[in-house]
């Protein structure tokens, strides 16, 4: 069974809850369920917390690259371009959970002195945890008590009371505001922008200068932002993307793969199929039979 992250077309993932009134994902997954053991870059509102159980991925934070071992973790901040993956295809067994800041904001004082410094920290997208740290393997130790504890009648005011525990940590550790890089954080907004548009037109044929044009920026800057942050080039993103959404009607839908090809915006059969082999390692028939194989 492969897992998707369902996006809207700017990019911001549609987080779903595990509770219906209370703002929380809680999973245990392996790397191996998402297409091609890769995560889409994608960002939302909640905080995310992941825990590594077995093995390894590395871990994309707005381009920085973070190697996930054994019984590490990682925090990453509200809106941050993140995604994990392995180029090796190694598998990971790992712990997620997202976790939405209002759940802090018991009152506007809260929210003002403890809850937004650390939102609003620019020197803040991440945290790596180790066992090294005291503090770390605290927050560590908090991620697994919220999934070992996610079924129980009064799991929302467990989880509660750990998240607010773990996020005092953040806050008594977290860097001081000083040398904030404004023109990073103008290029992850721009760069937003692009996948923005590719995720909403990547079904019609789109080309170099729209992309660019769509974050206001040149041609040779939108191929750099792509380079820097995602480690590939704007049209790799967009094929990408498309195989991904293919996925998803391969498995679910009895369309033809011409049907497909067309669907998510390639202009033929033989390419779809000769770029979806390339990215996958199988052939689009292949994969639907195996899904059907597994179901």
């Amino acid at each position: 069974m492969s897992i998707y992250i369902d996006l809207k077309d700017n990019g911001l993932e549609k987080v779903h809850y595990n509770y219906t009134q209370y703002p929380s994902y809680i999973h245990c997954n392996f790397l191996s369920e998402y297409p091609n053991y890769a995560a889409p870059p994608h960002w939302h509102d909640d905080i995310e917390f992941i825990y590594v159980l077995s093995g390894e991925m590395s871990y994309n934070i707005n381009g920085e690259i973070i190697m996930l071992k054994s019984e590490e973790g990682i925090f990453i901040n509200s809106r941050q371009i993140h995604f994990g993956f392995s180029k090796e295809y190694k598998e990971c067994e790992f712990i997620c959970i997202l976790l939405h800041p209002m759940l802090l904001c018991l009152n506007p004082e809260i929210e003002q002195d403890y809850v937004n410094p650390v939102l609003q920290n620019q020197n803040l997208p991440y945290i790596h945890f180790t066992h090294g740290i005291e503090w770390n393997r605290e927050i560590m130790e908090g991620i697994y008590k919220i999934y070992s504890i996610k079924s129980v009648p009064t799991s929302i005011l467990k989880i509660q009371s750990i998240f607010t525990w773990m996020w005092a940590l953040i806050y008594e550790h977290m860097p001081k505001l000083c040398n904030i890089k404004k023109t990073k954080n103008n290029n992850l907004s721009i760069l937003k922008n692009m996948i923005g548009f590719i995720q909403q037109y990547y079904d019609q044929k789109i080309t170099l200068q729209q992309i660019a044009e769509s974050g206001g920026v040149g041609q040779s800057k939108c191929c750099k932002l792509f380079k820097t942050y995602l480690y590939q080039t704007p049209n790799t993103y967009l094929i990408s993307y498309r195989l991904n959404k293919s996925i998803t009607l391969l498995c679910n839908t009895d369309m033809t793969i011409t049907e497909i090809a067309y669907i998510v915006g390639f202009n033929g059969s033989s390419y779809y199929a000769e770029a979806f082999r390339k990215y996958f390692n199988i052939s689009p028939i292949e994969y639907r039979h195996n899904f059907a194989f597994e179901k």
